[in-house]
């Protein structure tokens, strides 16, 4: 996925574009290079509801741990099962092949009220 076509949070997670009500959730790059190598991601919990907001994950790399956000409500529907044998694929390809986990009846109008990238560009920069 281009950076451009994903949606963000303060806390660095991305969605992409909800189709059939289902989306991706992730870490953006900049997140990533900030965690330094991946070691380790938990499996979000299929089938578990979960608020815009909510803790629903943990990142692990060789500097720290961090709590993974759901920047929207919905349900987890699956979780990116390639992590548990290479999660340094979020380090590789935060933006495609390093996503974490989608979640399902996801709502177009909530994702809208996410940062666009130029906007995340923009958060970036006060930082």
């Amino acid at each position: 996925m281009k950076a451009e076509e994903l949606r963000y949070t303060k806390d660095h997670e991305w969605a992409s574009r909800p189709q059939n009500g289902k989306c991706l959730i992730g870490i953006s790059d900049h997140a990533q290079m900030e965690l330094g190598d991946i070691v380790y991601v938990e499996e979000a919990q299929t089938g578990k509801a979960v608020s815009a907001g909510e803790a629903c994950s943990t990142v692990e790399s060789v500097k720290a741990a961090s709590d993974i956000y759901s920047p929207l409500s919905g349900s987890i529907s699956r979780f990116n099962s390639e992590l548990s044998d290479n999660p340094s694929l979020v380090n590789e390809d935060p933006l495609g092949a390093g996503w974490l986990f989608e979640l399902e009846r996801v709502e177009v109008s909530d994702w809208d009220s996410l940062m666009s990238y130029e906007d995340y560009l923009v958060f970036l920069k006060s930082l």
